[in-house]
């Protein structure tokens, strides 16, 4: 049990690391001033959808990590780091370095990490892989909208 409850700690430290460029690298006078699609959610959102999804993500790698060992058990988990770096990547991209393209490629490449994340995951636990799908979904709508801002705000 002390085994479980430490590896459920570790997956949520992850996931925390991984928010902490959310947290540093955060919408300012930039992007206030940016074009963006009348469908953009409301700023309060963002934070209280990502609270609610990086518990969902370090339950389900905590679920995968859990199951006995497998190779499909090490690759769902690699992926998932893979994934992590990426979802990093992006606020760091978008609001820290103002690379609108590089940040569709950054959120193009984890929206793919993400579905095979979940491809992985789903043969080792269902639960796991159904709870990344909300991620998976949000991530979506994160990627329509990069991609609206993109074609809004060419030069």
């Amino acid at each position: 049990m002390l085994g479980s409850l430490f590896a459920l700690l570790v997956s949520l430290l992850l996931v925390g690391a991984t928010a902490t460029t959310g947290a540093r690298f955060r919408p300012d006078g930039w992007y206030r001033e940016l074009r963006k699609p009348s469908w953009t959610p409301p700023d309060i959102v963002f934070p209280i959808a990502w609270g609610i999804l990086y518990l969902l993500m370090a339950i389900a790698a905590w679920r995968v990590y859990m199951a006995d060992a497998s190779p499909l058990r090490t690759a769902g988990l690699v992926v998932y780091g893979l994934q992590l770096v990426a979802n990093a990547a992006w606020s760091w991209l978008f609001f820290g370095r103002k690379q609108i393209g590089a940040a569709w490629v950054d959120i193009a490449l984890l929206l793919g990490l993400i579905t095979l994340t979940i491809g992985l995951f789903i043969n080792v636990s269902a639960l796991a892989a159904w709870l990344m799908v909300p991620y998976w979904l949000w991530v979506a709508l994160a990627l329509a909208l990069n991609t609206s801002i993109l074609r809004l705000n060419k030069a």
